[in-house]
């Protein structure tokens, strides 16, 4: 059965948890990590402070024991560079192992082999799964099919769970708080599965969010449903300089050129947000700048240099040890 078949069931259980994907509760031990859903705000104080404790143990630059023995599949069936090496990273900053599955295309999965089958395999050989694959829940797809913990990497436009658990740990880090907190998101609304994610993370929170792209790019009417059920203040605007003066971190995304059937309208949005220094002087000089990455041109290389608040770098050290803090959990080896 192909995944156009599955998206049937995947559409009547789209608003509802089902036993995979159950809510955390601060008990990471055996479960699969599937939707930013999850996580509960208990749960999410965990795993600030779980990540610091796994920042010192990275820190020290050796391999720990905490997860000797035990083997990580990474099943990417989209290119990937940061979210893969992150965690190949974490799992052997832990001492285990790591099956790199990147290349999908000249595996089993090119000559037919389905997803569910694919994971069946995998779990004989290792004890955790992360995967990322283009078809919008497919993470619970598979998380169905296998018997041990899955973490899902992205699935299509639907969700990024682990970057949105990196992105909340900046945000703290570099705020002190996420109560009180003005978010203003910029680029590709939506494509962009870390602003789906985030956004509903920060839900749980007091925050005030603001949306800002080109009209054919906004935020899918489903989230923007699915906030206002929540009451968090939101608003969609299509220039950063309605909000920008407001705004206490600016989290940037790509216009994502491999979700477009037409290269033409492609090409007639990607450019049109670029923040420069120039740009951020009607900001805070507590504005907080974060971007998922790769960047395309959408902030100037010189705002690397321009503001110490330029986070997006210590987003992808944060990464580190949120996913290590994540494979330790799922395999119930996190600190006490």
């Amino acid at each position: 059965m192909g995944l156009q078949e599955y998206q049937q069931g995947l559409d009547r259980s789209k608003d509802s948890l089902n036993h995979s994907a159950e809510h955390l509760n601060g008990n990471l031990k055996g479960k699969d990590i599937l939707s930013v859903r999850q996580f509960d705000t208990t749960t999410l104080d965990c795993i600030y402070s779980w990540s610091q404790e796994m920042a010192e143990i990275a820190e020290k630059g050796y391999r720990a024991d905490v997860l000797s023995r035990k083997i990580l599949a990474n099943l990417f069936y989209e290119p990937s560079t940061r979210t893969s090496s992150s965690f190949t990273a974490a799992m052997e900053r832990l001492g285990g192992s790591v099956i790199p599955i990147n290349e999908v295309v000249y595996s089993s999965v090119a000559k037919g082999e389905d997803l569910e089958d694919t994971v069946r395999t995998l779990e004989q050989y290792a004890d955790v799964i992360v995967l990322r694959h283009p078809e919008m829940g497919s993470a619970k797809v598979a998380a169905e099919a296998a018997s041990v913990p899955l973490i899902n990497a992205g699935d299509g436009v639907g969700e990024h769970p682990t970057q949105a658990l990196l992105d909340y740990v900046t945000v703290r880090k570099e705020q002190g708080r996420v109560d009180g907190l003005t978010v203003t998101m910029l680029g590709d609304m939506k494509n962009g599965r870390t602003v789906h994610s985030l956004a509903r993370l920060l839900s749980s929170y007091d925050v005030k969010l603001n949306f800002v792209s080109p009209e054919i790019l906004r935020m899918p009417a489903e989230i923007i449903d699915e906030l206002s059920a929540k009451g968090v203040s939101q608003s969609e605007h299509e220039d950063l300089a309605e909000v920008l003066s407001e705004t206490d971190v600016l989290y940037v995304t790509r216009v994502q050129k491999e979700r477009f059937d037409d290269p033409a309208v492609y090409e007639s949005v990607k450019g049109l947000y670029v923040v420069t220094p120039e740009t951020l002087q009607a900001g805070k000089e507590t504005l907080t700048i974060m971007h998922p990455l790769p960047r395309v041109g959408e902030i100037a290389k010189s705002v690397d240099s321009y503001t110490r608040n330029a986070a997006y770098f210590r987003q992808m050290e944060n990464g580190l040890y949120v996913r290590m803090t994540l494979l330790a959990g799922v395999l119930g080896k996190l600190p006490t």
